[in-house]
């Protein structure tokens, strides 16, 4: 029996403002699982961010703390505690914790595999949002819904 426990996984910290723990998926995660992935993100305070990026994989957000603001293709709204969204594949996407509290969610995606915003983000690749236009942004969506703090 394999069991990943929050308790000791370091996880990474983006320059988005969260920290990032995954559980579940390929290289490197506690469990190792080719069919999905799964982990647990906190956004800090006022603007902490998983940033405005697409991917290729189905993603669920789930919202365990606080709330923030979402933002799927044009579309935005507030999400709070015990509510999940889904990300459907190319959609481009963005979650921006707006409240003074930290937001805690949990992701899941699959296929499993490596995101690379994750990646594109630490080496500085990924389009900084509402600094200069993502590519192939969906009909009527902003590079990014919340404004910067």
């Amino acid at each position: 029996m394999i069991i990943a426990d929050l308790k000791t996984i370091a996880g990474r910290t983006f320059p988005a403002r969260r920290w990032t723990r995954g559980m579940v998926g390929q290289a490197g995660q506690p469990i190792q699982a080719k069919g999905f992935a799964m982990g647990v993100v906190i956004l800090e305070p006022n603007g902490g961010q998983v940033p405005w990026h697409n991917q290729y994989q189905e993603e669920i957000y789930m919202i365990l703390e606080g709330e923030g603001e979402i933002c799927v293709g044009s579309e935005k709204q507030t999400i709070s505690k015990g509510q999940a969204v889904f990300l459907p594949p190319t959609v481009f996407h963005q979650l921006t914790n707006t409240s003074s509290e930290p937001l805690h969610m949990m992701y899941i995606y699959c296929p499993g595999g490596d995101v690379a915003h994750w990646r594109q983000e630490l080496d500085g690749s990924l389009p900084v949002a509402g600094v200069a236009p993502t590519p192939a942004l969906p009909l009527g969506a902003q590079p990014q819904c919340t404004k910067k703090p």
